[in-house]
């Protein structure tokens, strides 16, 4: 039988970190949270240092490029819009825009037809983000029509092209 690493709890807290997740909901209670956290903060053994990682932030270092595919409508709209409610909307909040994005539009037909659409897609590319378009197939709900994610190898060619253009191949 091969040693174990010690259970945390029996680490006395002294040596131990804690890592406490704290979820918050669109409840007016959450008025409470600042001094919730200040409160848990106090705990010995708690987070109190700025340099610990941020997911986010550090995904935005990390990458030379990001490829967002496919790209569906509801995150269209929420990133056209500055909405960072998740990991991937919060990585591309905080992008680095010296650093090329590219984005696969991936939808049903009515949706990509609908006004909205072109509108986000526009706003997408005004932040200099570069969309690789979308194809006209028959789609997994049966529509025939725009709206296809791009074919895997268009994908590829553009990602190469823009790094080559980078010096990164």
């Amino acid at each position: 039988m091969e040693p174990r690493a010690p259970c945390p709890v029996a680490i006395p807290s002294t040596e131990r970190k804690f890592h406490v997740l704290v979820g918050v909901t669109g409840s007016v209670a959450a008025l409470k949270l600042p001094l919730l956290v200040s409160k848990l903060l106090d705990i010995p053994g708690m987070w109190k240092h700025r340099s610990d990682p941020v997911l986010h932030i550090d995904l935005r270092r990390w990458a030379d490029l990001m490829l967002v595919a496919p790209l569906d409508a509801n995150t269209l709209g929420k990133v056209a819009s500055g909405i960072c409610d998740n990991l991937l909307t919060c990585v591309i909040r905080a992008w680095d825009l010296s650093k090329p994005l590219l984005f696969c539009p991936a939808m049903n037909t009515a949706m990509w037809e609908h006004p909205l659409t072109a509108r986000q897609v526009g706003q997408l590319k005004a932040f200099g983000y570069m969309e690789i378009p979308c194809v006209s197939k028959k789609l997994v709900c049966g529509d025939q029509g725009l709206g296809a994610m791009a074919e895997v190898e268009a994908i590829v060619d553009k990602v190469k092209e823009v790094l080559s253009q980078r010096g990164g191949i």
